[in-house]
């Protein structure tokens, strides 16, 4: 496959350490140290208070990075297309699920049932932000990070457009913790798009290779949250905050990879597509 390009226009993070991208940077950057006392979970404020204190961890982290990495690009979170991405979905909910389909099954919590489905944080995104653009839920255990950052970008190469990426994955709980294994929290978005603008933060050029399938990380600060079932996604972003051309190896597949070449680009105002937000 021919080598493409792609812009990043926003940029999010978070996770009990660094929970924002601004921190999270400055620690890549080894600028900076991580938080001393780690945030329990997100708060979005993209959801009312009631909703908020009930949502499942999923739900918290994958709305609190989409919304961030809005605003750091600028653009309307409905006039996106999305791509949300989870190795594992909740698997907290899971565990409970089937730990009282076992013991009492007519005392199944709806609204836990309702939020076991693996498009839940995508469902509450659309229509928190009125979105009526097209989104997909998807996983590829091991190389769901990988999947979801190639349908990002092929939608956007596609379509012409700017897409936002959602990676996010949540503690493992009870026996599924021994087969599908993730500790803490760790969610991350990117908007990319098929042209720079005013917002771009950096360039990406991509190609999908035959060979090896694995995903290389730069080895700096990986060890904070290297346990999380989404830590595939470390490399991109520790090379997003170098932006210094950086290149990393994606998994897709046993066989297949995605390598990212990451460069810096200056971007002036007088270069941003004013059609990027229509009303």
């Amino acid at each position: 496959m021919s080598v493409r390009t792609a812009y990043v226009d926003g940029i999010a993070f978070w996770s009990p350490r660094l929970p924002d991208w601004e921190i999270a940077g400055a620690v890549f950057r080894g600028e900076a140290a991580p938080l001393e006392h780690a945030v329990k979970r997100p708060s979005p404020q993209l959801l009312a208070p009631t909703e908020r204190r009930r949502a499942p961890d999923t739900v918290s982290i994958a709305l609190e990075v989409a919304a961030a990495a809005c605003r750091s690009a600028g653009i309307e979170p409905r006039s996106l297309p999305s791509v949300f991405a989870s190795t594992h979905g909740d698997l907290a909910i899971n565990d409970y699920m089937s730990r009282t389909l076992a013991d009492s099954p007519t005392l199944i919590s709806p609204i836990r049932f309702h939020n076991s489905v693996h498009n839940a944080a995508a469902g509450y995104w659309t229509i928190g932000t009125g979105c009526n653009e097209s989104y997909t839920a998807l996983s590829a255990f091991e190389c769901t990070f990988g999947e979801g950052l190639l349908e990002a970008l092929v939608l956007a190469s596609c379509d012409g457009r700017p897409v936002l990426l959602v990676a996010y994955d949540i503690q493992a709980q009870g026996p599924l913790a021994t087969v599908s294994p993730s500790n803490g929290m760790l969610g991350a978005g990117i908007i990319v798009a098929p042209r720079a603008s005013a917002a771009t933060k950096a360039q990406l050029s991509w190609q999908t290779a035959l060979g090896e399938s694995v995903t290389r990380p730069l080895h700096r600060n990986a060890g904070l949250i290297a346990e999380n079932a989404m830590a595939p996604c470390l490399p991109l972003f520790e090379a997003l905050a170098g932006a210094r051309g950086d290149a990393v190896n994606v998994g897709l597949g046993p066989v297949l990879s995605l390598e990212v070449s990451v460069e810096s680009v200056p971007v002036s105002p007088s270069s941003s597509d004013a059609s990027r937000n229509p009303e």
